[in-house]
């Protein structure tokens, strides 16, 4: 797979890196990527999987643009108020990389639309607040063995997390928790959607070009208030409804 000069031009800061270069920057060309909501983490995430050449991208997302998105969702602007949000953000993503394909499917994901909608991508990343779509993402994940990029934030702090079979997402969070809380409802800071947005797109990049060490099984948690992060490993569950020996 050859670049133009243009092409290399534009990814000058890959091709110099030791953990990308030529061949790493080749996989970024040839992946196809998922991404599961086009909003708070969706957005930044788009952003910089498109500017750094990921050849194709998908957006899935059955949401139009409202005013509440702007403090927080960069990709649009207002000239894009109730527009559908996958239409919004292909049109900034194309102008942003000519090069790469965008797609995006105004649909709401479920668990029973999930696997058809995963099967033949490299990688998912799931930005949703809502626990039943990251349940049949990441089922749909495991089953179609895609790795899933998963992400989450809300008030001051965010997580990002990677998962590659076993374990899986529902071996983190095994149950919809009975006081599930969303931005919504409780609020988020800007900014901390393009903190962690840009680590899930940091962590896809990873995964493609098999630079350093994802966050495989791994879980991220970053506070923004005490600007500290830990990371903490993630235990297969064997009683898993997903992964697990049932």
């Amino acid at each position: 797979m050859e670049f133009s000069d243009e092409e290399v031009e534009r990814y000058a800061r890959h091709l110099v890196l030791r953990e990308v270069g030529g061949p790493g920057q080749q996989k970024l060309k040839a992946a196809r990527v998922l991404i599961v909501g086009a909003g708070g983490l969706g957005a930044p995430a788009s952003l910089y999987l498109a500017a750094a050449g990921v050849g194709t991208l998908v957006l899935a997302d059955p949401d139009r643009v409202d005013r509440s998105n702007l403090q927080r969702q960069v990709i649009y602007a207002e000239d894009d108020l109730d527009r559908l949000k996958v239409d919004a953000a292909a049109d900034r993503l194309k102008a942003l990389n000519c090069n790469i394909d965008v797609e995006g499917h105004a649909l709401a994901v479920t668990a029973d639309n999930a696997h058809e909608l995963v099967t033949g991508f490299d990688l998912v990343l799931d930005g949703t607040d809502d626990f039943a779509t990251r349940f049949a993402v990441n089922a749909a994940c495991v089953g179609a063995c895609v790795p899933l990029v998963s992400g989450a934030i809300g008030r001051w702090t965010g997580q990002v997390g990677v998962f590659a079979g076993k374990p899986c997402y529902r071996c983190l969070v095994p149950e919809i928790p009975p006081d599930a809380e969303t931005c919504q409802t409780v609020g988020v800071v800007g900014a901390l959607a393009g903190v962690v947005g840009s680590m899930m797109a940091l962590e896809a990049i990873k995964h493609l070009t098999g630079a350093g060490d994802p966050l495989t099984g791994r879980l991220l948690i970053y506070d923004a208030l005490s600007a500290q992060t830990r990371t903490v490993r993630i235990g297969p569950d064997p009683e898993c409804p997903v992964c697990g020996k049932s």
